[in-house]
């Protein structure tokens, strides 16, 4: 299995070269990356490394340059950025397809900096999403989930690893969507919609904050969308199109995790085991660990590392639908949360096609001798399943 594993690696490591997107960086000097040791599975803190840029400017910081593998091969570069043994990738600099395929096939797992949102901003959404937990549990209990999946979410409501946990998670969460008016007929689809939102007198400007943060997560997610397109060999601007991105079903959520500590051999976990349902995840924490990924999710004992928190980038993993997309080229993530007896607050954005899209292999990612492994779903039956099993019901909290 692992040389199939390999060689499937070493195929799709061979990218098609993009001559459209090479004429754009003719001229550009290289840029050299240093690479921090690898931490061995252990979680590591500290400050994004520092990461030397030689005479490579974007007019905008979301412009996404990607460069084929033929000039990646002559340029004397080195792509292998790293913090904790997951790699980093800059938004808006010189990248190369390799390093993206590379990443999605060895983990789906992979850190984003130079995203174009500033740390200001961020250090904001956290303290707005703070002051929202510290609210009492009747004040944020009237704010609770709809049946569409906006609002708030109490400790043990969700319930990630049915085989291993013996409750639900230690964490409670609060989920904004896009936002629908009532009267348009798009918010009569399962996940779009009126968000709940608290009262302004509540929070002052609570709403305000993360409408923009769900707006700027978006352009984010895009931009990571087009370099894992160009990862698939396929056009750059493949997942925009109207019933991928362009109508997409994003949600972000605010999670904050209790001091409580995990025992998984006791069944009890900040999060359960999972991968995320739909294309791309985009994670910000604080610096406190928790986070852990499993490579390989079919192997028997899994083995877990964590991924350590860089401030200023974002965590992005892979989704079941990209999975299923790719043929399981790109596997989706297997991810947990340990909790280690400290208070632990992450911002999660979420992002699925259309309600309507159908997620069915690529032509890109099969052949005569590799059909298509996953039968072809709509993203909106996908997800009302994935939600009706991992969350307990509504009628329970009456």
């Amino acid at each position: 299995m692992k040389n199939e594993n390999e060689q499937r690696r070493n195929e799709k490591m061979r990218c098609l070269g993009h001559p459209h997107l090479e004429r754009r960086v003719e001229g550009f000097g290289p840029v050299a990356f240093p690479v921090p040791p690898s931490s061995g599975g252990a979680c590591v803190e500290g400050a994004l490394p520092e990461i030397g840029l030689e005479a490579l400017t974007l007019p905008t910081s979301r412009e996404l340059m990607v460069v084929g593998h033929d000039y990646y091969q002559k340029a004397p570069m080195k792509m292998n950025i790293s913090h904790g043994g997951v790699c980093i990738f800059m938004l808006g600099v010189l990248l190369s397809c390799d390093p993206a395929a590379y990443a999605c096939l060895d983990s789906g797992f992979f850190y984003v900096v130079n995203h174009g949102i500033s740390q200001e901003f961020m250090d904001e959404v956290f303290a707005q999403s703070m002051k929202l937990f510290d609210l009492p549990l009747e004040v944020k209990m009237k704010l609770l989930r709809n049946e569409k999946h906006r609002g708030y979410t109490p400790v043990l409501d969700e319930h990630l690893d049915a085989v291993n946990q013996i409750n639900g998670d230690y964490k409670e969460g609060y989920y904004i969507g896009v936002e629908v008016p009532e009267d348009d007929p798009e918010a009569q689809r399962p996940f779009y919609g009126s968000n709940v939102w608290p009262t302004a007198g509540t929070l002052p400007g609570w709403r305000e904050t993360m409408e923009k943060y769900h707006q700027e997560a978006l352009e984010v997610t895009k931009a990571v969308s087009r370099l894992i397109a160009l990862a698939l060999d396929l056009h750059v601007d493949f997942f925009d199109r109207p019933e991928f991105l362009g109508r997409p079903i994003a949600t972000l959520r605010l999670l904050h995790y209790e001091e409580k500590l995990s025992d998984p051999s006791k069944g009890i976990f900040g999060a359960g085991a999972h991968s995320d349902y739909g294309l791309i995840t985009l994670l910000a924490t604080d610096d406190v660990c928790g986070l852990q990924i499993c490579k390989d999710k079919d192997a028997n004992p899994q083995i877990w590392e964590y991924v350590s928190p860089l401030k200023g980038a974002f965590v992005v993993n892979l989704g079941d639908m990209l999975e299923r997309w790719s043929n399981g080229i790109f596997r989706s993530t297997l991810h947990r949360v340990l909790g280690n007896g400290q208070e632990r607050f992450s911002i999660a954005y979420f992002v699925e096609p259309s309600h309507n899209c159908l997620v069915e292999c690529l032509p890109t990612c099969q052949s005569k001798d590799n059909p298509p492994r996953f039968p072809p779903i709509k993203c909106e039956t996908y997800l009302l399943q994935r939600y009706k099993d991992t969350h307990v019901d509504r009628d329970s909290y009456k």
